[in-house]
């Protein structure tokens, strides 16, 4: 298998998916505990005028015909808030985004799923450090995998050497409306060799979280989708973020086209429609910048999560394959960012065919959350894309 920065890798819901594409950009990361923010969450339209270089780096970005549009939420040092767009929420007629649009945010659904699988550990009933098998008898098995020997951390942390179900998306567009149950994504990937023994590599493997995503359910007694939206949705406030229902391919309220294509000059196709049951705890949720943001501050500050439990989120290993610029480290569902101004972030990101979504909070109340309506199809792509995170941040 190539490696995940070479143009035969593709990331999706976030990282490392394997088409014939060039690699998708994450965000760099930096050393472990940085402090939490105290600031307020961004809640309102601000005052005062736009940031100019936040808006030319988003005109930038739409410029050719990588991304049709984006829509990026910012709050500066001084707790302003401002959503940005340029571009165009449909190809067809050349409509304009609505500054409320949802869209599919990928990999940032490992975040929320995280917190639910922590917040059951704070109430005794998941250990960290406890084997999958311990949550999923003999349902972790494979070539050199054994759930008997792999922690919930592991998963959590992508330290469990269990490889990514990405054999199934080698042709997207003929299984845009499938449906599949998580239960098939993990037989997918145990058909796979394990890419290192447990707790001796770091990989990003969307097979963790559908794992996690399957304790949490057994734990709970209920569905990983109703659980996030009470434990997380509900209690963080965000209004505009939800989890599709079984079979939904809609995207609700206000949102723009979502395109696909493998080649930055090739056929582009529109799949806002989609059945996200492919990303389910990995990647299924839906949200907007300013609900990023929102979740992401409420988190950091220890609004989701009991002290003992943030401070297991919040504590980093290396985690090279994260991004394209090298540096980063991951935590439990959420990882570090480097900013070219100084200081650090807290940050996750995600990829789901037709949008791509890089968001991140600082220690002094910044947030920034972007999405643009198609992924990346060039390394050059995914890094102008996390530049303009960065400005947001910095500028």
């Amino acid at each position: 298998m190539s490696s995940p920065h070479s143009p035969s890798r593709r990331r999706l819901f976030g990282r490392r998916f394997t088409l014939a594409v060039s690699a998708v950009a994450a965000i760099t990361g930096l050393s472990a505990g940085a402090a939490l923010s105290s600031a307020a969450p961004a809640t309102g339209s601000p005052a005062g005028r736009p940031n100019s270089a936040v808006q030319k780096s988003l005109n930038d970005l739409v410029k050719g015909p990588s991304f049709p549009g984006t829509i990026a939420t910012v709050r500066d040092r001084s707790g302003r808030v401002r959503t940005y767009t340029a571009g165009v929420a449909d190809r067809t007629t050349g409509e304009s985004l609505d500054r409320d649009s949802r869209v599919r945010i990928g990999s940032n659904t490992k975040t929320f799923t995280a917190v639910v699988v922590l917040q059951l550990a704070g109430e005794g009933k998941i250990g960290l450090d406890s084997p999958v098998e311990k949550y999923l008898p003999g349902l972790v098995r494979g070539q050199g995998i054994d759930g008997r020997k792999i922690t919930v951390r592991q998963l959590l942390q992508h330290t469990s050497g269990i490889p990514d179900y990405d054999d199934i998306v080698l042709d997207y567009l003929p299984m845009q409306h499938t449906y599949w149950e998580p239960r098939q994504m993990v037989d997918v990937a145990l058909r796979k060799k394990a890419s290192f023994a447990p707790g001796n590599g770091w990989e990003y493997s969307n097979t963790n979280y559908v794992l996690a995503g399957l304790i949490a359910q057994k734990v709970s007694g209920r569905p990983i989708g109703e659980e996030i939206t009470r434990r997380v949705i509900d209690r963080a406030g965000l209004r505009d973020t939800y989890w599709p229902g079984v079979g939904d391919e809609r995207i609700l309220g206000e949102h723009p086209r979502g395109y696909y294509k493998t080649t930055p000059d090739g056929k582009e196709t529109d799949v806002t429609e989609q059945d996200p049951s492919l990303g389910w705890a990995a990647g299924q949720m839906i949200g907007t910048p300013a609900d990023l943001n929102r979740f992401f501050t409420a988190l950091v500050q220890g609004k989701l999560l009991r002290p003992a439990q943030l401070k297991e989120m919040l504590t980093t290993v290396p985690a090279e394959d994260f991004d394209v610029v090298g540096g980063s480290r991951y935590g439990l569902g959420i990882a570090q960012l480097k900013l070219s101004c100084g200081g650090t972030a807290w940050t996750h990101g995600g990829d789901i065919f037709g949008y791509e979504t890089r968001n991140a909070v600082t220690a002094d109340g910044r947030e920034a959350a972007l999405a643009v309506t198609a992924m990346p199809t060039t390394l050059e792509d995914a890094k102008r894309v996390a530049k303009s995170l960065d400005t947001a941040l910095c500028s």
